[in-house]
């Protein structure tokens, strides 16, 4: 036998093998993904018809003086044992104030009550009205009671001072604001800055 000929009938075997071996794993893959596909898609499907997930939320609301109320989140999760209860993530707020400027308000979650609008917005609040800046953990807004109560390791500043508090509590129509501690031996501290 030639060379010549040794070397093609080597190579047609080398072909014929990484034929059949391209075949094998193109089959095993499309057999796969059959498989893993098809619950997947059941999966997706259950999901859809029970989820209580909502994305790019987005509820605006009026009171009967003209003030406005807007709340945005990324995503909001229905509570199955109260309708009306949203819980929020990636919160952002806006209060327009007929008699006043606007309140922006953002948080990283919230619990918004889509019946009367009352929401509660936790961890990392922060509050612009001006040149002012409020931050805490906690908030408690209501249109109907008009306040918002920020709580727990509060600070507030703006231009001149520094204030550290326990509570700050604001009256929206007013704008009345206390200023407090919930130990009455602990003192609010404010610098100037």
């Amino acid at each position: 036998m030639s060379k010549k000929f040794v070397k093609i009938f080597f190579f047609l075997i080398f072909l014929i093998l990484v034929t059949i071996i391209c075949f094998q794993i193109f089959n095993k893959d499309k057999d796969q993904k059959i498989e893993i596909d098809q619950p997947i898609i059941e999966k997706i499907e259950e999901n859809y018809s029970n989820s209580n997930i909502i994305e790019n939320v987005n509820y605006t609301s009026k009171d009967s003086k003209g003030n406005e109320y807007n709340v945005k989140s990324l995503k909001g999760e229905i509570d199955y044992s109260d309708p009306d209860t949203i819980y929020l993530t990636n919160v952002e707020a806006l209060i327009k104030l007929t008699n006043s400027n606007n309140i922006k308000i953002r948080s990283d979650f919230g619990k918004y009550n889509t019946t009367n609008f009352d929401t509660i917005f936790s961890k990392n609040v922060i509050i612009k009205y001006l040149d002012n800046t409020i931050t805490g953990d906690y908030l408690d807004f209501s249109f109907k009671r008009n306040t918002m109560i920020i709580s727990r390791n509060v600070i507030y500043t703006n231009s001149d001072n520094i204030l550290k508090s326990d509570v700050v509590e604001i009256d929206i129509a007013t704008k009345d604001t206390k200023i407090f501690m919930y130990e009455k031996k602990k003192k609010v501290n404010i610098k100037n800055k």
